[in-house]
């Protein structure tokens, strides 16, 4: 058994019979044609059903609308991306010597779609009730904590709303920070409320989750402030 193998035992708690399968999981476009992206586009197909009945049975009064938004949340890159970081997957990857290089094992596409494509995997091995296995280990602490509808809505547009409320002035947003290269840029911003003399930030892969996550961090402030 190799190292990724064992990884895997440990962590997911499986053991795959076709190891060709395991391997091509972990193989990104980058290191050879014989890759992952079918196995990510099974396992994309196999997450959203089991994530979709998840949450239908933990929400038995949620809107078909609010279902999606909590379906979404959970199955979206950036959520996939922070499962994989917590696994350990990207030091597992197969990747060329570039996208090594360029830190490919911690981009958040990558690690997402080596996410997807092991439950793909996991799927055309032992079938279904083995990858729903293995998704809701990933998955449990997600499951346990979903979050209420309502904090679901665009950090941004709460925000605001909660201002305008107590007739305060709209938040400045302000760009203090772009790096990395163009297939690898981080954005940091702040978010700021003269009126309340506060101010947070949020760094992420684009502009605009950069200010979701800023203004998150200033609904929480301003609320707490106000317990």
């Amino acid at each position: 058994m190799n190292k990724a193998e064992s990884w895997l035992e440990k962590t997911l708690h499986y053991r795959f019979r076709n190891a060709e399968l395991f391997q091509q999981a972990l193989t990104h476009r980058s290191a050879t044609r014989r890759n992952n992206e079918r196995l990510e586009f099974l396992g994309d197909a196999v997450l959203d059903f089991v994530v979709s009945e998840a949450v239908f049975c933990a929400r038995p009064d949620a809107t078909e609308g609010d279902l999606s938004k909590l379906r979404a949340l959970l199955v979206k890159d950036e959520s996939l991306a922070e499962l994989a970081l917590e696994l350990d997957l990207g030091e597992h990857l197969i990747l060329g010597s570039g996208e090594r290089k360029s830190g490919g094992h911690r981009r958040e596409s990558i690690l997402a779609d080596a996410l997807e494509a092991i439950f793909g995997a996991v799927f055309l091995d032992s079938g279904f009730a083995a990858a729903k296995d293995v998704i809701d280990r990933v998955y449990e602490e997600r499951y346990r904590d979903l979050p209420d509808v309502e904090d679901l809505r665009d950090p941004k547009t709460r925000l605001q709303e909660w201002l305008q409320a107590r007739k305060l002035g709209l938040p400045n947003y302000e760009l203090v920070k772009e790096s990395g290269q163009d297939h690898n840029k981080r954005f940091v911003v702040t978010c700021a409320v003269v009126e309340k003399a506060a101010v947070s930030d949020g760094e992420s892969t684009t502009r605009r989750k950069a200010e979701q996550k800023a203004a998150r961090k200033m609904i929480e402030h301003l609320v707490g402030g106000e317990k």
